[in-house]
């Protein structure tokens, strides 16, 4: 007996486009394409639209998007919880060329590739509420400082957005406590030109 199977044609395309982008292949010629942001936001799960404030000054280009999965990491400090670090794992893709990353998050805040070891320790965040409720604030963070060549080294600015989880207990602690609380993000890396 013999069974055909149909795929439709719009479900094709997609597969189609995203296996373009996440292996940086261009149908069109030789050369890896640059994945335009937007197609990178809505492969990840990014956000649609971006809050004004958290939009990086003119002249800083968008350069890779990574969708993090981890923790925000609170101790109990005067009997309420206070952030000590986050801890998550990153993966993702860069624009030009387009290509698979990932990067660790913690203390700092600082990113660094596990592929290149280039790193971006950030400083001064820009906060907005989050689009989700009961959740961190989505962030523009100004790098502070550098290192390497690779993924992470010259960025200027990085953006936490369309975050859910991740919030403080509203609940008492005890003094020396920690906890650990899931959270989810996609952070999005500028560079300058």
């Amino acid at each position: 007996m013999t069974r055909t199977v149909r795929i439709s044609a719009g479900v094709g395309a997609a597969a189609l486009a995203l296996v373009g982008i996440s292996s940086g292949i261009s149908f069109a010629d030789d050369k890896p394409a640059p994945a335009p942001a937007g197609a990178a936001d809505r492969f990840l799960g990014g956000p649609s639209t971006v809050p004004p404030e958290l939009v990086p000054p003119p002249g800083n280009t968008l350069t890779s998007v990574f969708k993090a999965r981890g923790v925000q990491v609170y101790g109990c400090t005067d009997a309420k919880w206070t952030l000590i670090e986050p801890a998550a794992s990153l993966a993702g893709i860069t624009l030009n060329p387009v290509r698979p990353v990932t990067a660790l998050h913690f203390r700092g805040p600082t990113w660094e590739s596990d592929e290149d070891g280039s790193l971006v320790e950030g400083t001064a965040p820009k906060a907005v509420p989050s689009e989700t409720p009961n959740s961190i604030p989505q962030l523009l963070i100004t790098a502070a400082r550098t290192r390497g060549p690779g993924v992470f080294g010259d960025v200027t600015y990085v953006q936490r957005l369309s975050t859910v989880g991740g919030l403080a207990p509203a609940t008492a602690c005890t003094a020396g406590a920690t906890t650990s609380v899931p959270y989810r993000a996609v952070y999005r890396f500028f560079k300058k030109g």
